[in-house]
């Protein structure tokens, strides 16, 4: 009898990744404690409710994609070659954000720096252009019918994932060229920047409820089409109302645009954690008849 070759699971093998971004909560709980202790604002340049954040959002991405990584049908030593690279260039992230505003210096936008500071910053710019091309090479892996059929659903939703983290990428490009994340007069990169990288945990959560329901595959794969479609579509308003210039606060069509293709998006989850409620009990009743 031929051996069916077990699932790919999350997480598995990627223990040190997993690590290295809990150390992004470490040092985020850091800067929480300093910044109420002394403030956020460190003379001249720096500002730790700055670092704060970064080291919440470069950990949270980091075991975000080091659950998906075995998806991924890459083979041990391209993950290994990935895994180790990707862990050098967040230390290296973590200690110019940290350390850089701790010493009052901006670490992106040096001004009147010393050629440390120059350099550090150089190097960050460097490190986050790495960052880009390391994440695309992984997210083309996805794409890949040898990925697709480990766990097609989830993977299904991985793509969609992967394409609004490359719009957050963009975004990212956008704010470094921009020389910050200020557009027009109340255009802020940093909304696109930030809710692109959550489709890593949004997208993928609703495709996983997918594969615990009772939904013909054609129909799960409907499901997630339209929570990452809705999902894609919302990230696009808000990218298109930055490059205006305006707030994505304001009562106008692309914010109100943008905020009903998230609620689809939710609503998609909701409807499919149902079902997957629906179709545990139904199992759990069977099991004890």
């Amino acid at each position: 009898m031929m051996e069916t070759k077990p699932a790919a699971k999350f997480f598995e093998g990627e223990k040190w990744l997993v690590l290295t971004g809990l150390l992004g909560f470490l040092l985020a709980g850091l800067c929480a404690l300093w910044i109420m202790l002394y403030g956020a604002e460190v003379s001249p340049e720096g500002d730790m409710s700055k670092a704060f954040s970064f080291n919440a959002a470069l950990g949270i991405f980091l075991i975000s994609t080091a659950a998906i990584s075995p998806l991924s049908a890459m083979k041990a030593r391209s993950r290994a070659f990935f895994r180790w690279s990707y862990i050098i260039l967040a230390l290296y992230s973590y200690f110019a954000e940290n350390v850089q505003n701790f010493r009052g210096v901006n670490p992106r936008f040096v001004k009147d720096g010393s050629a440390f500071d120059i350099m550090v910053g150089s190097l960050f710019a460097f490190v986050a252009l790495l960052l880009v091309l390391y994440y695309l090479f992984l997210a083309i892996q996805y794409f890949r019918r040898k990925a697709y059929n480990l766990r097609p659903e989830l993977v299904l939703g991985i793509r969609y994932a992967m394409i609004a983290t490359m719009l957050s990428f963009a975004a990212g490009i956008w704010i470094s060229v921009n020389q910050g994340r200020f557009v027009g007069l109340h255009g802020n990169i940093i909304w696109l920047h930030g809710l692109g990288f959550h489709a890593l945990q949004a997208v993928p959560l609703v495709a996983w409820l997918t594969e615990r329901t009772e939904l013909a595959a054609s129909v799960r794969r409907r499901w997630i089409h339209l929570t990452g479609i809705a999902y894609l579509l919302g990230l696009a308003a808000i990218g298109w109302q930055t490059l205006l210039g305006s707030s994505i606060m304001e009562w106008s069509v692309l914010p109100l645009l943008a905020c009903g293709c998230f609620l689809i998006a939710m609503a998609s989850g909701a409807q499919m954690l149902i079902q997957s409620t629906k179709a545990r009990h139904r199992q759990s009743i069977s099991g004890r008849s």
